[in-house]
């Protein structure tokens, strides 16, 4: 009930700006719309259907759920064999195992094709379907968004425990180990590997922080990760019109109710209320009035509870030791083609 006073409140204090009409984003409503009927628990909640909805309404509907849903069906049957012949059922992480082959070694499982870590446009800034799961099936080709939600959503069709971890700007994937003793394995599928946690904590700059308040290193849910796939939905739409409006607040503020320690949703409630701050002093001739001191509180609040979760910016130094990892990666790869 809070949030959605905050919310009114923000709406109250700045109305809607430049939003796009629900007719010409209607997918992006419509998609909203279903993420939040499974968050409420009026329909089933999918993983699988969540990272298609965001792909769909993206592409103006010109993707195929039967299709989508078929290539992953074929390949769930294809990975319970390999399952089958070799006795994995007998063993808790049998399904990881499996998992884990199916993406970094050649089987007939998967067309003899392993998965390999898609060097061109790895973050997705010039086309954002480089981020799809639908792209990653399609190529065997990805990057740490589409390889870890592609595992996340093959472990849901299998019944096999996975779940979707953050560290900053990265994405993986933990499983409890096969005796269940409450350590977790690792997996890491743009480097083909298992993972030690002081791997991510020093390779990122992790904090006990941000470790506390749940930002990274965190486990989720099923339930977080379809809430953590409407900031997506959101940021698609942000990609899409270029507009930072009442819709990607919308699926902050819901998102938040059902993973109260995202991030994304944070970030991007900032950067809503940031354009607003600054469309509101230009129509209103730079005048620090009454709704620019709301807004602006708004604004300090938001950035107070990153805080309080423990977030903070990466440093350049951090972020260029990853770029030049990533480039001597890209190297790497490039070599081993040649040769």
């Amino acid at each position: 009930m809070l949030r959605e006073i905050v919310l009114i409140s923000i709406i109250l204090a700045f109305g809607v700006f430049n939003a796009v009409s629900q007719e010409i984003g209607r997918r992006f409503f419509q998609a909203f719309d279903e993420i939040k009927e499974m968050l409420e628990d009026s329909k089933p909640l999918s993983v699988k259907r969540a990272a298609f909805l965001l792909e769909w309404a993206y592409l103006d509907g010109r993707l195929s759920y039967e299709n989508y849903c078929h290539g992953i069906d074929t390949t769930v049957i294809a990975i319970n064999k390999f399952i089958n012949a070799n006795n994995l059922s007998n063993f808790r992480t049998g399904g990881n195992f499996a998992l884990f082959e199916y993406f970094s070694r050649p089987y007939s499982m998967n067309n003899y094709q392993p998965f390999t870590y898609d060097f061109e446009d790895f973050a997705g800034s010039k086309d954002f379907t480089k981020l799809f799961v639908t792209k990653v099936m399609h190529t065997h080709m990805g990057q740490c968004r589409s390889l870890p939600m592609y595992y996340k959503i093959l472990a849901e069709e299998l019944h096999t425990e996975a779940y979707i971890t953050f560290a900053p700007q990265h994405i993986f994937i933990r499983h409890r180990d096969e005796q269940d003793s409450g350590k977790w394995v690792n997996v890491e599928l743009t480097t083909q590997s298992l993972s030690r946690e002081i791997f991510y904590i020093e390779k990122f700059g992790i904090t006990d922080d941000a470790i506390r308040g749940k930002l990274y290193m965190y486990p989720l849910s099923n339930k977080e990760t379809v809430a953590y796939i409407l900031t997506e939905l959101a940021y698609g739409y942000y990609r899409k019109y270029g507009k930072w409006d009442y819709f990607v607040m919308q699926c902050a503020e819901l998102s938040l109710l059902y993973y109260p320690y995202n991030l994304h949703a944070f970030l991007y409630e900032g950067n809503v209320i940031n354009e607003n701050i600054i469309k509101h002093l230009q129509a209103n001739n730079f005048q620090k009035d009454s709704i620019f001191i709301r807004l602006d509180n708004q604004w300090l609040k938001n950035n107070e509870k990153l805080r309080e979760l423990g977030w903070r910016k990466m440093t350049d130094k951090t972020y260029e030791a990853l770029l030049k990892e990533t480039e001597l990666e890209k190297k790497s790869h490039e070599n081993n083609l040649e040769n």
